[in-house]
């Protein structure tokens, strides 16, 4: 079924997990991309929110929905992602993968960074998902090239959907949603789109903090690593589209993005 057809690759900004519950343009935006992009035999999540010592993938039948955040209604407490996962894609991709070696992990489950943006994409959350590590004693480098390597599985019916911010700063963040987007947030975040659309990935992993707008759009450096794996995904080849752009909370933005989508599915 997929032997003629190449997976897009996606990053995704997840935000506040409020973003769960909500109905706006963004998670609009979400529907809108599960319902053009033909239905993946499985998704492979690089979230923000994993970060580990080494790089690991989940290998569970049935993965939990984790609540990874605290001080939010308990609405949000009470929403599950039941997706099954797929143990033996795990060690399918562990074997195709062999730099770096991809540990399996029987505890970790789906992070918010994943089921927020999943339950908006795949609500009936009918898709296989697996989550992959972020190793964070390696150098963005390391995520780039392994991002590189996942790029096997695009053709293989597998979606990688990667979940973080390009600007995440939770010291200066306003508790108002529409706040107005703070200049350096603005300016770090078009810096990031320019390089995309010039193909500079070289700049995206060595230059990020090399001002002090990139400083300041990118103080830990989580969320900002999920992008070089989509960007490593990616081929010259493929279409770039910028599914969603726009701030919330004046400090993170939500920029998602799209490797490699057909035409058809713009």
């Amino acid at each position: 079924m997929y032997s003629d057809f190449k997976m897009p690759v996606l990053f995704l900004g997840h935000g506040s997990p409020m973003n769960a519950l909500a109905d706006n343009v963004y998670t609009n935006t979400l529907n809108r991309l599960g319902k053009k992009i033909p239905q993946p035999l499985a998704i492979l999540c690089i979230s923000a929110h994993w970060m580990t010592r080494g790089t690991w993938i989940t290998h569970l039948e049935n993965p939990k929905t984790i609540h990874d955040f605290s001080g939010f209604p308990e609405e949000l407490y009470k929403v599950q992602y039941p997706a099954s996962g797929n143990p033996e894609l795990a060690e399918s991709i562990q074997k195709i993968i062999t730099t770096p070696k991809i540990e399996l992990d029987h505890d970790w489950g789906l992070d918010h960074g994943c089921w927020s943006v999943l339950r908006h994409m795949y609500p009936k959350a009918d898709i296989p998902v697996l989550q992959l590590s972020l190793n964070m004693e390696a150098s963005p480098e390391y995520h780039f090239n392994l991002g590189h390597e996942l790029q096997k599985l695009r053709d293989k019916g597998i979606l990688l959907v990667s979940s973080g911010n390009i600007v995440h700063n939770l010291r200066r963040i306003s508790w108002d949603e529409n706040a107005e987007s703070l200049s350096w947030a603005v300016e770090f975040d078009q810096w990031v789109k320019d390089k995309i659309l010039a193909r500079d990935f070289k700049a995206l992993q060595n230059d990020f903090l090399s001002t002090e707008a990139g400083g300041l759009s990118v103080p830990t450096i989580e969320h900002y690593l999920p992008l070089l794996y989509t960007i490593g995904a990616s081929q010259p080849s493929d279409s770039i589209n910028f599914e969603y752009e726009g701030m919330q909370n004046a400090s993170i933005s939500m920029r998602c993005i799209s490797f490699g989508m057909p035409e058809e599915m713009l």
